[in-house]
C-alpha cells in the first residue's frame, strides 16, 4: 500500500434477520423458512452480543445509519427492534440525523405494525413490492397480492413515514415493455421518496437457476430501462446509482456509504462487515456464521472469518462501489479510503477515458453514461 495514512470513513451498521415465510425462487440472500417458533428474543440477545464484540473496531465513531435487512425483518415485533435500537444506542453514539431503515413486506400482517416500528425509532422503510401485477407476483413466489402492494404506501405514510423506498423489479418472466412501464407508473403514483428499480437476474443456488423462466431478451430489456429512466426523471426521481432513484434529499445514506467505500458493521447470521484500521493502514472484512442455529449456538464463535483486503485488490474493491454512482466520487476519496495514490492508476484511467467509459473530469472518478451501462468493462481495468 502507498504511504498515505488511511482516514476513518463514516460508519454504518447492517443487521441481518435471516427468516422468511418462504423462500422466493429468485432470492440468493441468506434467508431461511421461519421455524414453527421464531427465536425472536434469543436472536435480539445474540445481535446485541455480536455488536458489543465489534465495538473496538468502531474507534468511537458515531453510527450514521442502521439498515435492518433480511430475510423478512418485519416478521419481528416492533418491541424487539425497540430493544435492539435502545441497546445499541447505549453502546455507541448516533449521528443527530441517523437514518434507520427496516425492510418490510407489504402483506397485511406486516403493515399493521408500521406505526409501532415508527415508535421504536425506525425512520425509513424499504418495502419489497417487486411488482404490482398479480400474475407476476405469483410467478415470483411473493406472498402478497397487488392490492396489498398498493396499500403498503398508504399505510406507511399514515404511520408517519415520509421517507420510504419501494423495491421494484423489471425484466420479469414474459414481461412486455408496456407491462414494465405500467408497474413503474403505479409505483410512481404511490409517491415514495425513493425507488429501487432493478433488473431480475438469475443467480446460482436459486429455484429460478434450477428451473429458468423465460425472460425478456437484451434488446427488450434495454428498451424497458431507457423508457423507465425517462419516466422516473419526468416525475422528479433522479437517478443517482445504477438502480436507485430518489427525490430531493432522499438518497439512501446507508447505501451511499457502501458505494463511497465507507465502513460498516455487520451483525446477524451471515452478515458481512468492513473496517478501516489506521494503526496498520489496512482494511479488513468480517463475516458471521451463516446458519441461524450456528449463529445462536453459545458454544461457538459468531465469527466465520476475517480477512485483510489485499493491496492489489483495493483498487478493484473501491471502483466496484464508486462506479455504481452516476456522479462518481471525488478523486481525493481514493487515497483517503484506500491509501492508493491516484497517480498509480493514471494509465488505466486515461485508457478508460479514451474509450469513453469515464468522463474527462480529472477531479472525479465518474463513469460516463456508456460506462454506467458497461460497468464490467470499466472494472476489468482494475483486476489484479
Amino acid at each position: 500500500m502507498d504511504p498515505q495514512t488511511l482516514s476513518l470513513p463514516p460508519l454504518g451498521l447492517y443487521v441481518h434477520i435471516p427468516w422468511c415465510v418462504r423462500k422466493c425462487p429468485y432470492c440468493d440472500f441468506n434467508s431461511h423458512r421461519q421455524p414453527a417458533s421464531l427465536p425472536e428474543e434469543e436472536y435480539i440477545t445474540a445481535l446485541l452480543k455480536d455488536f458489543r464484540e465489534e465495538l473496538p473496531l468502531t474507534f468511537n465513531r458515531p453510527l450514521v445509519s442502521i439498515f435492518i435487512g433480511g430475510g423478512t425483518p418485519s416478521l419481528f415485533k416492533a418491541e424487539s427492534f425497540d430493544r435492539l435500537i435502545r441497546g445499541i444506542s447505549q453502546e455507541i453514539d448516533f449521528a443527530p440525523d441517523i437514518e434507520i431503515t427496516l425492510e418490510a413486506n407489504p402483506g397485511t400482517f406486516e403493515t399493521e405494525k408500521f406505526a409501532a416500528y415508527r415508535d421504536s425509532g425506525i425512520n425509513r422503510l424499504s418495502i419489497g413490492i417487486q411488482s404490482f401485477n398479480e400474475l407476476q407476483l405469483q410467478k415470483l413466489g411473493r406472498i402478497h397480492g397487488s392490492e396489498e402492494a398498493l396499500n403498503a404506501s398508504v399505510t406507511a405514510r399514515a404511520a408517519g413515514f415520509s421517507n420510504f423506498n419501494l423495491d421494484l423489479m423489471f425484466g420479469l418472466p414474459g414481461q412486455s415493455l408496456n407491462e414494465a412501464l405500467t408497474d413503474l407508473q403505479t409505483a410512481i403514483m404511490c409517491k415514495p421518496s425513493h425507488l429501487s428499480w432493478y433488473q431480475l437476474t438469475i443467480e446460482p443456488n436459486t429455484e429460478f437457476y434450477r428451473h429458468p423462466p423465460v425472460l425478456p431478451q437484451d434488446d427488450a430489456l434495454a428498451a424497458i430501462q431507457e423508457s423507465g429512466i425517462a419516466l422516473l426523471e419526468q416525475h422528479g426521481y433522479a437517478r443517482y446509482e445504477i438502480s436507485a432513484f430518489a427525490r430531493t434529499h432522499s438518497q439512501s445514506r446507508h447505501n451511499r456509504n457502501y458505494w463511497e467505500f465507507g465502513d460498516y458493521m455487520g451483525i446477524g447470521a451471515g452478515a458481512h462487515g468492513k473496517f478501516t484500521l489506521p494503526e496498520n493502514n489496512s482494511i479488513i472484512r468480517t463475516r458471521k456464521r451463516k446458519m441461524p442455529a450456528h449463529y445462536l449456538d453459545n458454544n461457538t464463535s459468531m465469527i466465520a472469518g476475517s480477512e485483510t483486503v489485499a493491496e492489489n485488490e483495493l483498487a478493484l474493491e473501491f471502483m466496484m462501489n464508486a462506479m455504481r454512482l452516476v456522479e462518481g466520487v471525488p478523486i481525493t476519496l481514493l487515497p483517503t479510503r484506500t491509501g492508493i495514490d491516484p497517480g498509480r492508476l493514471a494509465g488505466e484511467l486515461d485508457r478508460l477515458q479514451a474509450r469513453g467509459l469515464l468522463t474527462e473530469n480529472r477531479n472525479r472518478l465518474q463513469p460516463s453514461s456508456t460506462g454506467l451501462s458497461h460497468l464490467n468493462e470499466v472494472l476489468l481495468a482494475f483486476m489484479p
